[in-house]
């Protein structure tokens, strides 16, 4: 089974991105076809990147940077549950994916965005990010909408109307993410 990490990306307080990615880690442990894993960058406490070496050489000289290496390396897929902040992605999910680059590669990802415009805006800059980093992404995404999805823009409440979707993301992810992982044991 490969290992599907669902990345929590804000670290805002009061983020509702922690309630969505529970929410989306719930329907695929139910769902089930790979190993799951919550991941908040709350727990990594990155700085502003601050490494001084680019990240392709991974010569790593601060702990935060080898901890958050070791945990992307060990997955073969993730979920991105990223908001929509000025028609982007939020800073600190960018600042994360900055820190690293041969650990996201030759992998799947998928994306489950929220905001004012269900993310579509913050999904759309992060597959032109994962491309640059070598990851595969999937078509299906999961758009979840402040005004329909959430009670006063806080209490997380989606619909059931999204289940279909999330089956389609979780079989794409896991299939991607399978054959992606193939390509990397070849490489050696």
């Amino acid at each position: 089974m490969i290992k599907v990490g669902i990345i929590i990306g804000s670290t805002r307080p009061g983020r509702n991105g922690a309630a969505v990615a529970k929410w989306f880690y719930d329907c695929a442990v139910k769902k089930g076809g790979a190993e799951f894993e919550l991941i908040d960058l709350v727990d990594y406490n990155l700085p502003i990147y601050d490494e001084p070496m680019p990240p392709f050489m991974q010569k790593y000289t601060h702990e935060h940077t080898k901890k958050w290496s070791g945990k992307i390396a060990s997955l073969d897929a993730y979920i991105f549950v990223t908001p929509e902040y000025n028609h982007s992605t939020s800073g600190a999910l960018k600042n994360a994916i900055d820190f690293l680059m041969n650990e996201w590669a030759n992998k799947a990802a998928g994306f489950v965005g929220y905001g004012s415009a269900m993310g579509a805006r913050a999904v759309e800059h992060l597959r032109l990010i994962m491309a640059e980093l070598r990851v595969a992404t999937v078509r299906t995404q999961i758009g979840l909408s402040l005004y329909n999805d959430f009670e006063n823009f806080k209490i997380f409440k989606p619909g059931p109307q999204h289940q279909n979707n999330v089956n389609a993301l979780l079989d794409e992810v896991i299939s991607w993410g399978t054959a992606m992982r193939t390509i990397r044991v070849n490489q050696g």
